[in-house]
């Protein structure tokens, strides 16, 4: 897969895998390179895929399609890995962010190559926004897995065999799932509807005007305002957004520009503005590596 600029597989990864987005790393058949390993269905056609990824040494990233029971188009398959993986964003101007902000500039130095990782689609994000709505990570992620396992098709994925996440047309039927609320139960059930109906695309939502994909999320139970914004940033990718509700990352520049503990929102998205066109980029940064109430 080519990409421009810098980018880090396992370091992004592992960021990933902290916010239970994906397994991490392994090991691959040779002992010594680290793989990642996916299971998804594949939006629009929605047949399940089992595929690898893997960094080279020289920083080339390779991808194989070692599942497809379902004969998914190859050139879709490639597509939605560089989106989940931001690949299909030009990398190179990061450096000019970097040289425009000194905060941006020493999280880059220490943390190069990382670039958000995204799920296989909007409609998964979704779904995880409505599972782990006021849950703590990991009862959202055992849940999610839970529902995987019952209800997800299990592909062959190398040595071991993993589980996709059910496809909407499953999710329309789901049955109550232990530890998650019924009313949950029936707002995934509708966004199955809304995903087979295909008004869950990413190449849809990524069409309209930022404002408008939002409140269109926000029509569908479940998802308010702070999900819509997830479910953009994570399902469809948004290289330039700056998510307006996230306090995390709001805490995290007040403490790295050194704003006092309640900076206002016209203040933060004036700095944003200094990261374009990678606010997402930079934010990801910030939130996870500044520490709060240190300045950088």
């Amino acid at each position: 897969m080519r990409f421009t600029g810098d980018y880090a597989l396992a370091a992004s990864v592992s960021l990933a895998a902290s916010a239970a987005f994906v397994d991490g790393l392994r090991r691959g058949p040779d002992g010594e390179s680290e793989v990642l390993d996916l299971a998804f269905p594949l939006e629009g056609s929605w047949h399940p895929v089992g595929v690898r990824v893997h960094q080279q040494h020289n920083g080339s990233v390779s991808a194989h399609l070692l599942t497809n029971p379902g004969s998914a188009m190859t050139h879709e398959v490639r597509a939605t890995l560089e989106r989940m993986l931001s690949l299909d964003v030009d990398g190179t101007g990061f450096a000019d962010v970097a040289a425009r902000d000194n905060v941006v500039a020493g999280l880059r130095q220490r943390h190069c190559g990382i670039r958000p990782v995204l799920l296989p689609s909007p409609y998964e994000a979704a779904a995880r926004a409505i599972i782990g709505h006021q849950l703590p990570v990991r009862q959202a992620a055992a849940i999610t897995a839970r529902i995987a396992a019952d209800h997800g098709v299990p592909v062959e994925v190398g040595e071991r065999v993993m589980t996709t996440f059910p496809a909407p047309a499953q999710l329309i039927h789901l049955p109550a799932v232990r530890g998650l609320a019924a009313r949950k139960v029936e707002q995934l059930r509708v966004l199955g509807n809304a995903a087979a109906d295909g008004w869950l695309s990413s190449a849809r939502l990524r069409a309209l005007p930022r404002d408008e994909a939002l409140a269109e999320l926000q029509q569908l139970p479940g998802i308010g305002p702070f999900s819509a914004e997830l479910v953009m940033m994570r399902g469809v990718g948004e290289p330039d957004a700056f998510p307006l509700l996230e306090k995390r990352l709001h805490r995290a520049m007040a403490a790295a520009y050194d704003l006092g503990e309640a900076p206002d929102l016209p203040t933060l998205e004036r700095i944003a503005e200094r990261w374009r066109p990678y606010r997402n980029w930079a934010g990801l940064l910030l939130r996870n590596f500044q520490p709060v109430g240190e300045t950088a």
